[in-house]
């Protein structure tokens, strides 16, 4: 039987939906997807632990958390901050940092000026994950008592809060979190590979050291540490796919065989084609499917072609009209999936679907769905939807980055932002004196620019309010992947 194309209006059932999340944006006005791709990458400016620089851009933020890791004897000042709290939790920076430079391996060529700063964010994170991984054996996971900082709300400069240093080592280990550390290493070390030479080599060395080691001393870093990462960033995934993905990294960046053998031989005892719609900083199944399928789309590896049947199926997966079960879209057309902070998946799913639309495009190929084909063109209008809807084409006619637009929230989910700044409030503020600001009606006194909270759920509604984290917290991982969105969309700004 032939199929139908996806923008076919012969297939009325699933083009319902698809037309309507399509064709709506058109009422909407354009967006600035420059100003937007600027404000994306200055957010990681604020969320930067230890001694900031001179060219540092939001100016309300200081120095903090200057003596990290003097408890272990060890420094571990730097890196970022997860979220609107003071830890520093390895796991999500590490993807962070991944999804940064896969952003600027994929889009950084059409990055323009913003490019060296997104370059700058890059080693802001990998700068931390290589004094996390000084010690051969060790890892460097977390910086603070979640529980102790969770207790208090008071901005990063003041804190006087538990800055408990946890490890996984041989005795203690953590697959998943050591996976990801060496996925984000190798993929930095592309960026700097003609940039910085001397520091690439240095990212690739340790990536290499930080993936042998997680392969040979095998387990969940949630069970090693269950009482201090659990449950902020408990793996419930397992490891097994980030042993996949840091493999398919360090694959990519030394091209060396080893990695392409253990890719083939572990891809079914790592389950590589489990939860193929869901990618983050758990779950990188998805992730691991496109990156992979590039190679066999280019003509250079058949032997991975079952990653791209994978990648196939994730793509028929999140399409409207025709999606998962797992996978919802709202009335105003939000991509939702269960769990908070529901942003997280709107970016780094509609990365996939933009990376992935590349690769077709180059192959000339198009994704059987069924009775239907999804082009190219189709995806990218899918992920481009997603981004117009953060930016403003919404019911609520909000926009959810901080700073983009003329509505946008006032009231986010951060220490930093919603306390007085050091500038105009020099004398501390310490753990309970900050919680007239956490339930204060009034705005935060201090933007966070570029921010992009949780968000709405599937009724496409929003409080904007501190207390409900979920949707008005905003994190680095939801920024990561929209940095190569926007990246894109800000050279094709009259593309439809």
């Amino acid at each position: 039987m032939a199929r139908k194309s996806l923008i076919s209006s012969e297939f009325a059932p699933a083009m319902i939906l698809l037309t309507v999340l399509l064709l709506s944006p058109a009422i909407y006005a354009g967006h600035d997807y420059r100003d937007a791709l600027r404000k994306s990458i200055m957010f990681f400016e604020g969320q930067r632990s230890g001694k900031l620089p001179p060219d540092q851009r939001l100016r309300w933020r200081r120095d903090s958390a200057l003596h990290d890791g003097s408890s272990a004897g060890v420094d571990l000042s730097g890196g970022y901050y997860d979220a609107g709290d003071n830890v520093k939790f390895g796991f999500p920076m590490a993807f962070t940092t991944t999804m940064l430079s896969w952003s600027i391996i994929d889009f950084g060529k059409t990055m323009g000026p913003e490019l060296k700063n997104a370059v700058k964010a890059v080693r802001w994170g990998t700068d931390y994950l290589l004094k996390a991984t000084a010690i051969p054996g060790v890892v460097f996971v977390q910086v603070g008592d979640a529980y102790s900082d969770h207790n208090c709300w008071e901005r990063p400069e003041d804190m006087d809060t538990l800055r408990t240093v946890y490890k996984i080592d041989r005795a203690h280990p953590g697959s998943d979190v050591a996976g990801e550390t060496a996925a984000a290493l190798a993929a930095a070390s592309i960026v700097f590979r003609k940039r910085d030479p001397a520091y690439s080599s240095r990212l690739l060395d340790r990536a290499t050291r930080v993936f042998a080691f997680a392969n040979k001393y095998r387990g969940a870093y949630s069970n090693s540490l269950y009482h201090a990462v659990c449950p902020f960033y408990c793996d419930f995934n397992g490891y097994q796919d980030e042993l996949l993905w840091g493999a398919a990294w360090l694959h990519k960046a030394s091209r060396k065989r080893a990695y392409r053998e253990f890719i083939v031989k572990n891809e079914v005892v790592l389950r590589a084609g489990d939860t193929i719609n869901e990618f983050g900083w758990d779950n990188k199944h998805a992730g691991i499917n496109v990156l992979i399928s590039k190679e066999v789309l280019m003509g250079k590896a058949e032997y991975f072609e079952s990653f791209k049947q994978n990648a196939d199926s994730f793509i028929c997966s999140i399409l409207p009209g025709i999606s998962h079960p797992q996978v919802q879209y709202s009335r105003g057309g939000l991509l939702v999936k269960t769990g908070g902070s529901n942003m997280q998946h709107v970016t780094s799913l509609s990365f996939l679907l933009l990376a992935y639309s590349n690769y077709l495009s180059h192959a000339k190929k198009v994704v059987p769905c069924g009775e239907l084909t999804a082009s190219p063109s189709l995806l990218r209008q899918v992920a481009k939807r997603q981004v117009d809807y953060i930016l403003g084409d919404n019911p609520m006619g909000m926009s959810y980055m901080v700073g983009y637009g003329p509505k946008f929230p006032r009231r986010i989910h951060h220490r930093g932002s919603s306390v007085p700044s050091v500038q105009t409030h020099p004398a501390p503020i310490k753990c309970k004196e900050g919680s007239r600001y956490f339930l204060s009606p009034n705005p935060n006194p201090n933007l966070l620019v570029g921010a992009v909270v949780g968000g709405p759920n599937v009724t496409d509604a929003f409080p904007d309010s501190r207390p409900y984290f979920q949707q008005s917290e905003p994190t680095t991982y939801i920024n990561a992947p929209l940095v190569g969105l926007l990246g894109y969309l800000s050279a094709h700004s009259t593309w439809r």
